[in-house]
């Protein structure tokens, strides 16, 4: 009983929240964030939302005044990454980055083999990512809704540990990176158009502030 108490008041909190902060700059993001930050917070609120990133991002945030200098810093990068990579879709997410690379730009037909051109474009953004050593990469694969649920988890997996792969022969730590599959369970675009399925068949590059980071912004550097 307690621990659904606890769950009800975190999803109101979550739904407040997420509905509140659309408003909002990323330095006030960053600094009301850390009222629900978290990883079971991160959890609830990629749940409510239906966006797995914004979940992890915000399970990963540290919030306050902490929280608005690491969102200063993820501007920086952020804007460095979309005049370096414009293959990709980058977004500033509360104290972190998505950056999303439609499957069609990294792999063949129902392939997990990088393509030259990928390679082109991870490579770019592998330039970028070793000028900011300072934050954890998580990269996560995601499917449309053709196929079994199971093929679909083995090929987001697949896929996801090829692009990781690539960046950590190509220079970034691999204590920096971890995987994620979905597979078909976390559309961010409609399923009902193929348009909407090519969408998602997408790597996303989750981009959030490690130890050595918050431990500076904590100290206000």
């Amino acid at each position: 009983m307690k621990a659904l108490k606890l769950s009800l008041t975190a999803m109101i909190g979550v739904s407040l929240l997420v509905s509140s902060c659309k408003t909002w700059n990323n330095t006030q993001k960053g600094a009301a964030i850390g009222t629900g930050g978290g990883a079971a917070a991160g959890a609830v609120i990629g749940k409510v939302s239906g966006n797995t990133a914004l979940g992890t991002i915000i399970g990963a945030a540290v919030g306050g005044t902490a929280g608005a200098i690491i969102g200063r810093k993820m501007d920086k990068q952020a804007a460095e990454i979309k005049n370096e990579v414009p293959t990709a879709k980058v977004e500033r997410v509360e104290e972190g980055i998505t950056v999303e690379f439609s499957s069609k730009i990294l792999f063949g037909f129902d392939s997990y083999s990088l393509t030259d051109a990928s390679r082109a474009s991870l490579s770019q953004l592998v330039t970028v990512l070793n000028k900011y050593p300072d934050t954890n990469v998580e990269v996560q694969g995601h499917t449309d809704n053709k196929g079994t649920a199971e093929y679909n988890e083995k090929l987001s997996n697949q896929r996801a540990e090829s692009v990781a792969s690539y960046i950590k022969a190509n220079g970034i730590a691999s204590s920096r990176v971890n995987t994620r599959g979905f597979g078909l369970t976390a559309p961010k675009y409609s399923n009902d158009t193929e348009d909407g399925r090519a969408q998602n068949r997408r790597v996303e590059f989750l981009i959030t502030a490690n130890e050595k980071m918050k431990s500076d912004a904590q100290k206000g550097q």
